[in-house]
């Protein structure tokens, strides 16, 4: 009987101590953090500058919850962490897109985050925005939302532990712009995000100089571009794995158009086209 009973509390024992390691193994797995790096780059677009007013990038956890913010940038960092968001950025700066092509990137910050799945990014922009034509002429830009509650990003960011999630967001300055009847001029943004940490690139260089050429890689419905620097060199970042297209559009009526087929991108590689692309005169 003593036996039986030494036995039994033994086995309680042993299964305290169980639960009580699982207990701990699973508070450190919880209680681990990573870190968010935000950035903006863009597409290339016909004008001199577009400038852009950026108050805020805020980030959520993945929830049931999506309501839209309102008046975010009245909200103090403590009752945004309240709503379930995290503050990458809160500030005002002006940017000119076109100074962040061909690879290209301006740091918008970092934020650190317990892991878990993140699946909403907030840009908060201002209304001091405008557009500089290649002429000189320059015009604000209407900005009709997006100042106060943001333009919602979508994403499937997996924070892990000491780890660093590399998103960037890719501002379509030329699809961003529309030009209205009356002459003026409305920001409507055109964004997407891709993970600089799995995604990979595809660089070259263009001749003849004169051409100076924008270049487009496209994969199904999904493209990104750039324009080719004064040496002729492109850099197009963000890119998924797949099979993708080269499409050339020289902005210099001598030179023809050009397009690269078959220009495969796998597991986040940096493809290098080994020769250079000289576009064929105009005859």
């Amino acid at each position: 009987m003593l036996r039986s009973v030494i036995n039994f509390r033994n086995k309680i024992f042993g299964l305290i101590a169980l639960l009580v390691a699982f207990g701990l193994t699973a508070c450190s797995s919880s209680d681990g953090t990573g870190t968010m790096r935000v950035s903006l780059t863009d597409a290339p677009a016909d004008y001199a500058e577009v400038n852009i007013e950026i108050h805020q990038v805020l980030v959520k956890e993945n929830d049931d919850d999506d309501d839209d913010l309102d008046e975010t940038e009245d909200m103090d960092e403590e009752e945004l962490e309240d709503a379930g968001w995290k503050v990458v950025f809160n500030d005002t700066i002006t940017v000119n897109l076109l100074d962040y092509q061909n690879g290209a990137t301006l740091d918008l910050g970092e934020v650190e985050l317990e892991t878990g799945r993140y699946n909403q990014v907030r840009l908060v922009l201002g209304d001091e925005n405008n557009v500089v034509l290649n002429n000189g002429n320059t015009f604000q830009l209407d900005t009709p939302s997006g100042q106060t509650s943001g333009y919602k990003l979508l994403v499937q960011a997996d924070i892990e532990e000491d780890q660093v999630y590399d998103l960037v967001i890719d501002f379509d300055a030329s699809r961003s712009i529309v030009v209205t009847g009356n002459g003026s001029y409305k920001l409507k943004p055109v964004l997407k995000t891709a993970n600089l940490t799995a995604s990979g690139s595809i660089s070259g260089t263009i001749l003849p100089l004169e051409a100076n050429p924008y270049v487009y890689a496209i994969a199904g419905t999904d493209t990104s571009g750039t324009q080719a620097d004064e040496n002729g060199d492109f850099r197009i970042i963000g890119l998924d794995n797949g099979t993708y297209k080269i499409e050339i559009k020289s902005t210099n009526d001598a030179y023809r158009d050009s397009t690269i087929t078959d220009i495969e991108v796998e597991d986040g590689e940096d493809v290098e086209l080994e020769e250079d692309i000289t576009l064929e005169a105009n005859s």
